[in-house]
């Protein structure tokens, strides 16, 4: 039910639909105000509402329908066509909830956020610090130092290994994402299998060199794979009668 104080006069009355323990804020907000202004009322008494008058009300806003807004984000990291770490960047709210914020590539651009990149700013002008790892990537410079990557390529078409097949195997694979504008392959093309690397640089500080290996596709779980795994164990087998 709506409603107003004793204090009297024509205030504006807001609703919301509200979760309950929800962080986010309410969606769908009315704002509306009475049509007919209420009369002050003596001190400690209750004002005096016309039962049909005083119920009327005209719309002042509707937030359901106004026009998409974008998010304003502070990055913590170099994202390609964005920006670099610390800059605030306006972007579409599925980019932000779907990407940079799950991925740890950007925060909110809270004041409290902005103080702390404004000081990391003027202190790397200054010359007082350096650009520092994430707690996050040096955990990922850690795991990628000891990884080997195994990129799958077939044998029926001709192919050229790119960054963004690789960034897809790393996912894949490894289960890290890497951009593809983090990865650095070597000069000379790379179209056949073998013994290879990639230079993995994390959060635009620290360069990782990951041994890859560019082997023969097989689908999994069929006949062609099954014998191809018997043949390789097999072989295994009796290189080690050699040795014994």
């Amino acid at each position: 039910m709506l409603g107003r104080g004793a204090a009297g006069g024509c205030g504006r009355l807001v609703w919301a639909a509200s979760r309950a323990l929800s962080l986010s804020h309410s969606r769908g907000t009315v704002v509306v105000e009475r049509w007919w202004q209420v009369p002050l009322s003596k001190e400690g008494q209750q004002p005096r509402l016309h039962p049909r008058r005083h119920r009327i009300y005209r719309l002042v806003e509707d937030t359901k329908h106004l026009p998409k807004k974008e998010m304003e984000l502070i990055l913590t990291q170099a994202v390609e066509g964005l920006g670099k770490r610390g800059d605030v960047v306006s972007v579409k709210k599925f980019l932000g909830r779907n990407k940079l914020l799950p991925q740890g590539l950007a925060v909110y651009a809270s004041p409290e956020n902005r103080k702390m990149f404004e000081e990391e700013k003027n202190l790397h002008q200054e010359g007082k610090l350096e650009m520092l790892q994430t707690q996050s990537g040096e955990k990922t410079i850690k795991f990628l130092k000891s990884c080997r990557l195994e990129v799958g390529m077939k044998n029926n078409v001709k192919w050229e290994l790119s960054n963004e097949i690789v960034a897809r195997h790393f996912l894949k694979n490894l289960r890290v994402f890497v951009p593809p504008h983090a990865l650095k392959l070597p000069e000379e093309p790379i179209t056949r299998w073998g013994e290879y690397w990639c230079d993995v640089t994390v959060n635009g500080l620290e360069t990782v060199r990951v041994p890859m290996s560019v082997v023969k596709f097989l689908r999994p779980k069929t006949k062609r794979y099954k014998h191809w795994l018997a043949q390789q164990q097999a072989q295994l087998a009796a290189h080690t009668e050699e040795f014994l």
